[in-house]
């Protein structure tokens, strides 16, 4: 649940670049892949943005948190 308090932000930035939907397509259709992303997206902090990104790899980590983040992009979940 830490990195919810980002979710807002993240929705905007996609929904800004029109990508919300195929966002929320792609979490939820990679399931336990998900992981993967979140130890390429620890492997590459050094090079893109260090620290920044600690809450994105936690919340890939977790299948919960990775399919409430795509409905939070449906609008589902407030």
């Amino acid at each position: 649940m830490q990195s919810r308090s980002e979710w807002p932000q993240w929705a905007e930035s996609l929904r800004r670049l029109k990508l919300d939907g195929l966002a929320a397509w792609c979490l939820e259709a990679a399931g336990p892949l998900t992981v993967l992303g979140a130890q390429a997206v620890y492997l590459t902090q050094p090079f893109v943005g260090g620290k920044k990104l600690d809450s994105l790899a936690r919340m890939l980590e977790e299948d919960e948190e990775t399919q409430a983040f795509a409905r939070y992009l449906r609008g589902e979940v407030s």
